[in-house]
C-alpha cells in the first residue's frame, strides 16, 4: 500500500531498500506487473476457449500430421476432439486422441489424408462432403491450418440430408426415366397399335391417325387428315353415329361406346367397335375391327337355330316313334282281323264286304301315317342297295305323269355320267312321289315340274353352315315346280310333322318330314329354295357311292298267296297278346302249325321242348329280353333255326345306323297276310344258312 501511495505521488519509478539501500528496480518490476496480468489474461482466454470447444454442437478436432523420413505426410494423429465429435462419430475421445487416423479407421480414405496434408503445407482451407470409411454416414466439414503442423476440422453430420437429397435425385430420375419410357411406348402403340386410333375436333375434323387406318381400311394418313370422320360411316349407321356424337363435348358426356361400318378405300365395309372420350376441345377414339366376331356371332346364332332345330326334330322323332310302335300294333290287330274277316265273307252281303273294305283301306292309310312317322323319327329299318338315280327317275316318269295329272307337264334333266348311291329304292321312290305331289298342290292352274340329276359337291363351308352335313361328293336330285312359292317362315318349318299349308282334310304335314328323315338317316341332305311367286326347288342330296357295292337288286315280282303245311311249326314269341292271337290265326289260315308265347323265357322252353319248330318268329321290342337277344340264344341252341323279326318300329337291336343287319329278316307291322304269307314261305324255302346273330 505505502509503495502504491509513492507511485500515486511521484513519477513512475520503482526502488528496491536493503540494509538501508534503496535500488531502483522500476523497469524489472513493471515488467513483472505485465507478466503476471499476461497469465492472468491468457487463462482467461484458455478457460473460454475451452468452454466453447466443450460444448459447441459440431464436431471439433485438431490434428497434428505425421511424416515419414523424407519429410511426406502419412499419416495425422488426433491431438484434440471435443464431445460433440465423439457423439457425431459413435467414439469416445479417448480412443481417438494421441491415435493416428489410421488406427482409429483403418479403412479410412485416402482423402482424409491427402487433403489435410495440403492444408498444413499451403494454408489454403478445404471445404468437403465425405464419408468416414465403414461409419456409412456423411460429414461436411472445414479444416484450416492453426499451427505448422497442426490444423483443425470443424464437423457436422449432415447424413440425413444427403440420404433425402439421394432419395429426391432417385425419385427425379425414376420420374423422368417412367415419363420417357412411357412417351416412348406411346410413341410405339400409335405406330405399332392394331387398333384404329384417331384425334379428331369436335368438328369431326380429322387432327391425327396411326398406320393401323391404313393398314385396316386402305386410307393414307394424308387422304384422312384434315377430312371429316363422317364421310366414311356407313349411310344406314350415320343417324346413330351422329346422335352418339351429339351428346360428347368437353363440357358434358365425356366417354362413349358405339359400333358402326367403315368404308375402306375399295369399297367394302368394316365393323368397327369404337370407345371415345373428350379432352379439351378434342376427342380421342380407339376402334378395333369387329367384323369377324360379327361374322362368327352371325355364324354362331345360326348354328345354334340348327342346333335347336335339330333337338326339337330329335325329340319329337322319340315322340312319334314311340307313338308309331303302339299304333302300329293295333293296327296290326286292326288289319289282321279285317284280313280274316274279308276271306270269311265270300258270297255273304255287299254292303259287309263294302264296310270290311271300307276299313281295310282306312287302317291301310293308318299304316302309312305311321311309316311317315317312322321315317322322320329315322326308326324305319332300311335295305339300301346301289341306285343308279337316273334310272329311278326315268323308271317313275309314268307313276308322275299319272299323280300330276293333265294340267302339268313334267321335264326330266338327267345328267352323264352320273355316280350311283346306296339308299333304299322304294323309300327313295316315295321321296320323290311326295315332293312330285307337294309341287302339284303347289299348282292349281297348271305348270311345269322338272326333275333334274347332276353330280355335286358340297364344301367345308357349305357344311359348317348346315348342322349334320358332312363335306364330300353327293348325287343331286333337284324337284323345281313353277308354283306359288314359300316364304322364309314356311321354309323354316316346312320339315315339322304335322305342319302344312294345305287345307284342313288335304294333307296329314307328313310327307316332307318323311324325305327329311329318310335323307338324314341315309346319310344325305335336302335343301329348299324358294321365294313367294317364283316357284320352289327341292334338293335332295344322297352320299355318292365309293367303289364296288355290287349289282343293283333285280326287279321281282310279287308273288302270289304262298301257302304252308302242317310240317312247318312256327314259334310265334310276342308280349302283345291281341297281336300274338291274329298273327297265330293269320298263320294257321295259311296252314302253318303255331306255337305261342309271351316271352323270351316262354320261348326257349316252348324251343326246347317242340324240336321240329323250323321258323322263330319273334317280335323286337318286348320287355326284359328283346327279340335279338332271344334269337341269339335260340341259335346257339339250334343252328339251324330260321328267324323272321317283327316290329312297329326298332331300337337298335336288328337296325344299326339305319340300315337293317346283314342277314336279318324283317317284317315291319302291320303286316297283311299277303305279305305274311309272301315273307314266312321265301325263308322257309330259302338254304339253310342264315345270319350269325351272336
Amino acid at each position: 500500500t505505502a509503495l502504491m501511495a509513492i507511485h500515486d505521488k511521484v513519477p513512475r519509478r520503482w526502488s528496491s531498500a536493503e540494509l538501508g539501500l534503496v535500488r531502483e528496480v522500476t523497469e524489472r518490476s513493471w515488467a513483472h506487473v505485465e507478466r503476471v496480468g499476461a497469465t492472468s489474461e491468457l487463462r482467461a482466454g484458455e478457460a473460454l476457449t475451452k468452454r466453447v470447444f466443450e460444448n459447441l454442437q459440431s464436431g471439433l478436432i485438431i490434428g497434428e500430421v505425421v511424416r515419414e523420413a523424407t519429410g511426406k505426410i502419412v499419416d495425422w494423429r488426433y491431438v484434440e476432439a471435443n464431445p460433440a465429435w465423439a457423439e457425431l462419430i459413435g467414439l469416445p475421445r479417448e480412443a481417438a486422441l494421441g491415435r493416428t487416423l489410421r488406427e482409429v479407421f483403418p479403412e479410412v480414405e485416402p482423402e482424409w489424408v491427402s487433403d489435410f496434408a495440403q492444408v498444413v503445407e499451403t494454408g489454403a482451407a478445404v471445404r468437403f462432403t465425405r464419408q468416414v470409411g465403414s461409419l456409412e454416414r456423411w460429414y461436411e466439414g472445414h479444416a484450416f491450418r492453426i499451427e505448422p503442423e497442426r490444423f483443425a476440422v470443424s464437423f457436422l453430420d449432415v447424413t440425413d440430408r444427403r440420404r433425402a437429397e439421394t432419395a429426391a435425385q432417385e425419385v427425379h430420375a425414376r420420374l423422368t426415366r417412367e415419363f420417357e419410357e412411357r412417351t416412348a411406348e406411346r410413341d410405339r402403340l400409335w405406330r405399332n397399335s392394331q387398333d384404329l386410333l384417331l384425334i379428331a375436333r369436335f368438328d369431326a375434323k380429322i387432327v391425327a391417325v396411326n398406320p393401323a387406318w391404313t393398314k385396316v381400311l386402305g386410307w393414307s394418313e394424308a387422304e384422312l387428315v384434315g377430312a371429316s370422320f363422317v364421310d366414311f360411316v356407313h349411310p344406314e349407321d350415320l343417324e346413330a353415329t351422329m346422335a352418339e356424337a351429339a351428346g360428347l363435348s368437353a363440357e358434358g358426356r365425356t366417354t362413349m361406346q358405339f359400333q358402326n361400318r367403315y368404308r375402306r378405300k375399295d369399297g367394302g365395309w368394316v365393323w368397327l367397335s369404337w370407345a371415345v372420350s373428350s379432352h379439351s376441345d378434342l376427342f380421342h377414339a380407339v376402334a378395333r375391327d369387329v367384323t369377324a366376331e360379327k361374322q362368327a356371332a352371325v355364324e354362331l346364332e345360326l348354328a345354334q337355330e340348327q342346333l335347336r332345330q335339330s333337338q326339337k326334330m330329335e325329340a319329337i322323332g322319340h315322340l312319334t316313334g314311340g307313338i308309331a310302335h303302339d299304333f302300329n300294333n293295333m293296327l296290326a290287330v286292326v288289319i289282321g282281323s279285317l284280313d280274316l274277316l274279308g276271306r270269311r265273307l265270300e258270297g255273304e252281303d255287299a254292303r259287309i264286304r263294302r264296310y270290311v273294305d271300307s276299313a281295310m283301306d282306312g287302317a291301310r292309310r293308318a299304316a302309312l301315317l305311321t311309316q311317315r312317322l317312322l321315317a322322320f323319327s329315322r326308326q324305319q329299318p332300311l335295305r339300301p342297295e346301289m341306285v343308279d338315280p337316273n334310272k329311278l327317275v326315268a323308271g317313275m316318269s309314268d307313276l308322275l305323269r299319272h299323280s300330276l295329272g293333265a294340267d302339268i307337264r313334267l321335264e326330266t334333266v338327267l345328267a352323264g355320267g352320273l355316280w350311283r348311291t346306296s339308299a333304299d329304292a322304294n323309300q327313295l321312290e316315295n321321296v320323290l312321289l311326295n315332293l312330285a305331289v307337294n309341287a302339284r298342290d303347289a299348282m292349281p292352274g297348271g305348270g311345269r315340274l322338272t326333275i333334274e340329276t347332276q353330280n355335286a359337291h358340297l364344301d367345308e363351308r357349305y357344311a359348317a353352315a348346315h348342322s349334320g352335313v358332312f363335306a364330300g361328293q353327293y348325287v343331286l336330285i333337284a324337284v323345281s315346280d313353277t308354283g306359288t312359292g314359300m316364304s322364309e317362315d314356311v321354309i323354316a318349318k316346312a320339315f315339322d310333322p304335322f305342319f302344312t299349308t294345305k287345307d284342313v282334310g288335304k294333307g296329314t304335314g307328313l310327307g316332307l318330314s318323311q324325305v327329311y328323315g329318310f335323307l338324314r338317316q341315309t346319310g344325305g341332305h335336302v335343301k329348299i329354295y324358294s321365294e313367294p311367286g317364283q316357284g320352289t326347288t327341292v334338293k335332295v342330296y344322297l352320299p355318292r357311292l365309293s367303289g364296288s357295292a355290287g349289282e343293283e337288286a333285280p326287279d321281282v315280282d310279287a308273288a302270289e298267296l304262298a301257302l304252308g303245311v302242317q310240317q312247318d311249326v312256327v314259334l310265334v314269341v310276342e308280349d302283345d297278346a291281341a297281336v300274338r292271337q291274329i298273327t297265330s290265326d293269320a298263320l294257321s289260315e295259311l296252314g302253318y302249325r303255331v306255337l305261342e308265347a309271351d316271352g323270351a323265357a316262354a320261348g326257349l322252353r316252348s324251343l326246347d321242348a317242340h324240336p321240329e319248330v323250323a321258323l322263330l318268329f319273334t317280335d323286337v321290342v318286348m320287355p326284359d329280353v328283346n327279340g335279338r337277344q332271344l334269337a341269339d340264344e335260340a341259335r346257339r341252341r339250334r343252328p339251324d333255326l330260321k328267324v323272321l323279326f317283327t316290329t312297329g318300329y326298332t331300337r337298335n337291336a336288328v337296325v344299326h345306323n339305319g340300315v337293317l343287319d346283314q342277314g336279318v329278316e324283317l317284317i315291319g307291322k302291320p303286316f297283311t297276310v299277303e305279305e305274311l304269307a309272301a315273307k314266312v314261305r321265301s325263308i322257309l324255302d330259302s338254304p339253310a344258312e342264315q345270319a350269325d346273330f351272336g
